[in-house]
Parts: structure tokens; sequence; C-alpha cells
């Protein structure tokens, strides 16, 4: 654009500007900008989450997603106990998605930039407030070294989607320094040829053994050409790369190639509050939304990305501050008993080997599969069949209880 001397323009002031192009960032980046707002995307580049990879159908249906991005359509599970009792679980009629994050994450970026959101690419420093009262995002600009290379853009509202520890959480809300975390590892590896050891390209394996994670799960994940081998723990000191070493070495995966290998803490409770009270509101690992027992992050980082941006567009269009805290509100109406009974589970099953034993035994169940799948792939708790239920509370009791063998 031609300029005459002395000439100045006014720098832009963007409606929002989302900080992290993860899923929830990208989905909340999107919509606004199909919404009609003028949207920053601000994202590290060359990061890639350690995870599974398992969409669950819901998403699939709720968020467009192709059927090109899935690379498997796993169709069981099973469940392997300390002493290696196996159960499976097979998808009656379904199937779970798995994706590769890096692809994955990236077309949603795409998307959101074709919906009309502008890309940048750099690292969060801050938020400062100019003399007006909006919120000026300061960012370092990616290869830029020098501190005085610091850029900024102007918003009238911000959305910290910058994973877990995040630092715009950090510096806008308080207690969001204590969020307890699952630090979890994996390794990306080519899938054998065949079946090695009974590696199923079509099932995801769950291992609750206390010598892979005293506190959490191993996994085998199928990713057609390529594998998710995965463990978390919440234990300091503990090994979790000597894990992976001793899983592959039982599976018979050892040889595989190894592609990358990719390590991140995952946030296992929702913070208490997701805004600032003025133009901050926090989403996905940064909100500390990823399921108990599970692990599971996709699919509420995108919800929760979608709730987020829906705040903010209130916000922008009524004025009121108070329309931020509904991204919290909505996500824990729709999600919040689901995360208490997946706490529960993880508190009383995931405590000792004995205790792992007996939930793979419960697991064997038809009544357990059947309303596990149903929930998984649905997102909501089923409560349509109050028999199946309490045959299952019966069951759980006398496990914990000890009055059930194992």
């Amino acid at each position: 654009m031609e300029t005459t001397p002395g000439q100045t323009y006014a720098e832009e002031t963007y409606d929002v500007v989302v900080v992290g192009g993860g899923p929830s960032g990208a989905t909340a980046a999107h919509d606004l900008a199909r919404a009609g707002r003028s949207v920053v995307m601000l994202d590290r580049a060359g990061r890639i989450k350690p995870c599974g990879g398992a969409i669950p159908p819901r998403l699939i249906r709720d968020f467009d997603i192709p059927d090109h991005l899935l690379v498997a359509k796993a169709t069981s599970a099973r469940m392997i106990s300390p002493n290696d009792k196996q159960v499976d679980m097979p998808i009656e009629g379904g199937f779970v998605g798995m994706v590769d994050r890096d692809v994955f994450d990236e077309w949603l970026r795409e998307r959101a930039v074709e919906a009309g959101a502008e890309r940048r690419t750099g690292l969060y420093e801050r938020i400062d407030h100019d003399a007006d009262g909006v919120a000026r995002v300061c960012y370092r600009p990616a290869g830029a070294k020098d501190a005085l290379a610091l850029q900024s853009v102007r918003a009238r509202t911000v959305i910290g989607a910058d994973g877990a520890r995040s630092q715009v959480a950090r510096q806008t809300l308080k207690g969001a320094d204590k969020v307890p975390c699952v630090f979890a590892y994996h390794e990306i590896i080519r899938s054998p040829k065949g079946e090695a050891n009974g590696f199923d390209a079509n099932r995801c394996d769950v291992f609750y053994q206390g010598q892979l994670s005293p506190d959490f799960y191993a996994w085998i994940f199928p990713h057609g050409d390529t594998a998710s081998i995965g463990v978390g723990s919440a234990k300091k000191g503990f090994s979790l790369r000597g894990a992976i070493k001793s899983l592959r070495a039982s599976t018979a995966l050892k040889d595989c190639e190894t592609i990358r290998t990719e390590g991140a803490p995952i946030p296992l409770k929702p913070l208490s509050r997701w805004d600032n009270g003025r133009d901050v509101v926090v989403a996905g690992d940064a909100a500390g939304v990823v399921a108990p027992a599970s692990g599971e992050g996709i699919y509420y980082a995108m919800i929760g990305g979608r709730l987020a941006a829906e705040a903010v567009d209130e916000r922008l269009r009524t004025g009121k501050v108070a329309a931020l805290k509904t991204a919290r509100k909505k996500f824990m109406k729709a999600n919040g008993q689901v995360f208490w009974v997946l706490g529960m589970m993880q508190h009383f099953w995931y405590r000792s080997d004995k205790r792992r034993e007996g939930f793979v035994k419960m697991c064997a169940d038809p009544d357990v599969q059947r309303l596990t799948w149903q929930a998984y792939m649905n997102k909501e708790l089923v409560r349509a069949d109050p028999a199946a239920h309490a045959k299952i509370f019966l069951k759980d009791m006398g496990h914990l209880l000890g009055l059930s063998p194992t």
C-alpha cells in the first residue's frame, strides 16, 4: 500500500486473538471467523502433542471431520490386567476413529484460515493493555531470538488455548499454576506387517499394569502404517521411557522402526474459573479439560474451543463481560458428571494391581461393555437402563470390598 509523506494509519484492532492452534484453538478460531469476527490465531510451529489419537463418532459428526483424516478405524479394545488377563471389548456396529495429530491439527488450522482467520506463527509472551483498555498480545515471531523482536497485536478479547501449563492461564487466572497433571510419553513406530504377538491393526490395547504405570495406564493404538505406544504417570521419578521399552519388548515391537518420540503434561482437573472477568477466557488443556481415568482430550478440547468461541462472540455482541463465564458453565453442565464418575474410577481402580485386576475382570461383563461404549461414543452417561447400572454398581462394590474373586 502506498503512503504519502507524514501519513499514518490506525493500528487494526481484532475482535479476538486465539493463542494456540491445537484442536481447541483451531476450533475456536474457525467458529469465530465463520461468525464474521476478525481473528488472529497465534500458534507455535512444530509441536506435536503425545496422544493416542482416538476420536469418537460424536466428534466426527459434530465437527464435520472428513473420512480421509482417519488413518485407522478401531473396532474393538483389549484390556490387559497385571496378571496378563486379556478382555476384549468389541464395538458392535461402530468404530473409533484414529488420527495422526500432526496431520489432524494442521487440517484444523487450515480450515480456520479458510474460514477467514489470520494465522501467525510465534511464541506467546504476555498480555498488556493499552491506554484505551484494549488488550495487546505480545509474542516472539518464529525464529526471532532478540528480545527487541517482540511483536504485538491488539484484540478486544483473547482465548487462551495454549495447552497444559498455559501461560495465558497462569498470567490471568488465579490457581492456574496448581492444576494436577499426568505426564504422557509415547513413541510413534512403524506398524509391524501382519500380526506380531497379538498386534491388531483394528484394536486399541490398554495395559493396566503397575509395572508400566503405577497410577495410570499404557497403550498401543493402531494408526494404519504406524502405531502409538504410550504411557502416562503422575509419579515423580517413574521412568516413562523405561516403561515403553519394557512394553515394546514384551509385545514383540522392540525392533519396529521408531519414527518420533513426544512427551508433555496432561491436566486432569478443570480449572475452577476459565475467564478473568474482563477479556480473557481459556479452553482445552489450558482449562484442564482432559477426562480423568481415560486421559481423553481431543473431543473435550474441541467442544471447549467451541464454547469459548460462543462466549467471546456473546461478549463482543453484548458488551457484557459475564458472557465469558458461560463457556465453563455450559461445559460442566454437559460433561461435569462424566468427569466426576471418571475421576472416581481413577481414584479407586488405579491405586493397586489388585484393584486393576478386578477392574479388568469387570470389563468382561456385557453390560459394562455396552454402557461403556454407548457413553464413550456419544459422550454422555447412559441413563436408560437402571437394571444394568444397578448390576454394575453391585459388582463394583463387591470388587472394592474384596467380596468378589479376582
